[in-house]
């Protein structure tokens, strides 16, 4: 298939490119990015006029709860979802059921994923056997079988000198370790941030301090074996400073926030609203202004969804019952965008922050336009308003504190490998 996109505002952070070209895109490859071409003749063209034209956006952390949890989404529901929201790569966190610590559960998931056909899917593999922090993995055989870096996932590794040594294999091997920083004993059974909200409340906090140790302890193994780590989900000003001063000194280490971390604070979770309830918790309103301000200076690289499709029963009953979580690949882009009108960031970093920069974290080659790499793009409408709601979203979890919120951007096209798999009717 022959596409034409024209008359966009192409933005591409990757090369600083911001202006108004047509992209020609032939055999799923971008085959230039010009006025005209002669003797091309699409078989279909999309009129951007007024439309933003920028890289498929890649989001780092989405649980599609396949395999495992079918009963709750699916590989195919969250990558419908995804391309909605103008996603075209996403990476899979390794607890799953079973989790991803052995060859066969890659090949599984990325069977489904190219039976979808929808989007790219990333597995991260187990850091340690079933994710029990007592055993190392057989990294080498992920890594072979397609895993692009390896966590523990939400469970922390307590022993210490097991982390040293799974660092130090993860390094030999060329393999990012991508870590939820935390304190198991700090957080204990906190389900808030602790502070005036959670003392009103009367629940359970849990501490920055929580966040702080787990990433200082792990700075320093990181110094020691050299290995390159990925902090996911930072949710504390302290905790950008210490990844700050780690950058300074040269350290390979990045992070990501996710966008509810970004707009809500402890006192969205009002009376116990339970679809505020996330781990790491929502912190402070300085927090949240650290947190933008670590995005400004490029200490936090990328904005990733921490998508957590979640049954509707799932955010019922007392607060602390229930299970953390938001749907989040539905609105990661007007969320990223809401920060451009806010004048927190401009246009070209947020871009950035969706596109190469977490392409750059995977090493993968993606999040960039430019002739003959693969033609995956998001084209959205920067004009458009529209209210969420999320019992609209096509994910199969329709947990999200952002209903009645009114956003703009709204993504008009997706483009995969180029082919069109979501169109805005």
């Amino acid at each position: 298939m022959k596409l034409r996109i024209a008359n966009g505002r192409i933005i591409n952070p990757a090369s600083q490119m911001d202006s108004h070209h047509d992209i020609f895109i032939s055999d799923g490859k971008i085959i230039a990015i010009a006025d005209e071409l002669a003797d091309f003749v699409a078989d279909q063209t999309i009129d951007a006029s007024g439309q933003i034209v920028c890289p498929g956006l890649i989001d780092l952390c989405a649980r599609l709860r396949e395999p495992g949890q079918e009963h709750t989404a699916t590989i195919d529901s969250e990558t419908r979802a995804a391309v909605k929201g103008g996603i075209t790569s996403l990476c899979i966190p390794p607890d799953t059921a079973p989790v991803i610590d052995t060859p066969a559960v890659i090949e599984l998931i990325e069977d489904r994923a190219k039976k979808a056909g929808r989007a790219m899917v990333y597995t991260i593999g187990a850091l340690t056997q079933n994710l029990q922090g007592d055993l190392l993995s057989e990294m080498l055989a992920l890594k072979k079988a397609g895993c692009i870096g390896i966590s523990n996932g939400m469970r922390p590794i307590k022993n210490t000198l097991i982390l040293r040594r799974a660092m130090e294999y993860a390094a030999t091997l060329d393999l990012t370790l991508f870590i939820n920083a935390s304190d198991p004993w700090l957080q204990a059974q906190g389900c808030i941030h602790e502070g005036t909200v959670s003392t009103r409340l009367g629940l359970g906090g849990i501490p920055e301090a929580a966040e702080t140790i787990a990433i200082a302890r792990d700075l320093l193994l990181i110094e020691k074996t050299g290995v390159s780590a990925h902090f996911h989900n930072i949710s504390t000003g302290k905790g950008v400073d210490l990844i700050r001063d780690a950058q300074r000194k040269g350290l390979p280490v990045t992070a990501d926030v996710s966008p509810h971390h970004l707009h809500l604070s402890e006192h969205d979770i009002g009376n116990y609203d339970s679809l505020s309830h996330v781990l790491p918790p929502l912190r402070s309103t300085r927090d949240r202004e650290q947190l933008q301000q670590g995005l400004r200076d490029g200490v936090i690289s990328a904005i990733s969804s921490n998508h957590q499709p979640l049954d509707n029963d799932a955010k019922l009953g007392p607060f602390a019952e229930t299970i953390p979580g938001i749907s989040g690949l539905e609105t990661l882009l007007p969320l990223t965008m809401k920060l451009v009108d806010d004048e927190e960031l401009t246009l070209m970093q947020a871009i950035a922050s969706l596109t190469c920069q977490p392409a750059d974290i995977l090493g993968i080659d993606a999040g960039h336009l430019k002739v003959g790499s693969a033609a995956d793009l998001c084209i959205f409408d920067p004009n458009s308003h529209y209210e969420c709601k999320p019992n609209a979203f096509i994910s199969a979890g329709k947990n999200s504190p952002f209903a009645g919120w009114l956003f703009q951007n709204q993504v008009s096209h997706t483009i995969f490998n180029g082919k069109i798999v979501f169109r805005q009717e």
